[in-house]
């Protein structure tokens, strides 16, 4: 890991402390079906109790959004190592506002120093791109991976195949991951238009050298073609629903039964 002279502190994001609403959060395993185990763990915003997203980001706004992707960060590692994510080497995913980002290197200053304060290891950390954000300026974006890549983080693209998620934001910032929009998903064992796709995807990222994850796979019947073509890492309902401030544990299908 490249290590980098720390700048001055934000100054729309420096302790986070400015984004009023309190928030919490949900953890949900990301399963590497060809190992067996958890590969990483999502951590999804929610309010204090257990509230829905949308009601938290529903106060995200321009003037405190800096703030908000600050202390999303802080409570997505200390709320999974409270959960007991240090007891293997499961990765974390947290996800980001690209938009939120003005230096790369400044703005990641307070996630290492929580890191460092609770034991996390940083190379353990990805980023996850969140989802359906407009991102008017792919270059800045691609500035962000880039750096993010010399410090060691890996970055992963969600919802690809959605919104503002598809390959010509790819070609320009090649992250590490990439994850299959529940778009592509849903149905696909009765749709071959859907199995193309995702096979064709997936030989171009093996190709590019990108992981991919299949998200919001709800049913055996879709988690068996995705394994037939090849996507190693699964994410959604068939393993686990997101757990309220603890590591949701994984329910292996019969038809899948295996031990972790």
């Amino acid at each position: 890991m490249e290590m980098i002279k720390p700048p001055r502190p934000c100054p729309g994001c420096r302790d986070g402390e400015s984004f009023a609403p309190d928030l919490a959060m949900a953890f949900q395993p990301i399963v590497d079906v060809s190992l067996e185990r958890v590969y990483a763990y999502e951590a999804l915003v929610r309010g204090p109790n257990g509230e829905s997203a949308q009601g938290v980001l529903s106060q995200v706004s321009a003037e405190n959004r800096y703030a908000f992707d600050q202390k999303c960060r802080v409570a997505a590692i200390r709320g999974a190592v409270a959960a007991g994510i240090l007891d293997d080497d499961a990765k974390l995913s947290i996800n980001f506002l690209p938009n939120a980002v003005y230096s790369p290197i400044a703005c990641i200053q307070l996630t290492l120093a929580t890191a460092t304060a609770t034991g996390f290891p940083t190379d353990r950390l990805i980023f996850e791109f969140t989802e359906n954000e407009q991102m008017p300026d792919p270059a800045h974006v691609a500035n962000i991976v880039a750096a993010y890549r010399k410090m060691g983080f890996a970055t992963a693209l969600d919802d690809f195949g959605a919104g503002h998620a598809g390959l010509a934001l790819l070609a320009a910032i090649q992250p590490d991951i990439i994850k299959l929009d529940m778009a592509l998903m849903q149905g696909i064992a009765a749709s071959s238009v859907k199995r193309t796709i995702v096979a064709h995807v997936v030989r171009m990222c093996a190709e590019l050298g990108i992981v991919v994850i299949g998200e919001g796979v709800e049913t055996v019947a879709e988690l068996d073609v995705l394994r037939q073509i090849g996507v190693r890492y699964i994410q959604g309902h068939v393993f686990a629903r997101p757990g309220f401030r603890s590591l949701a544990p994984v329910h292996w299908p019969a038809s899948t039964a295996i031990a972790i």
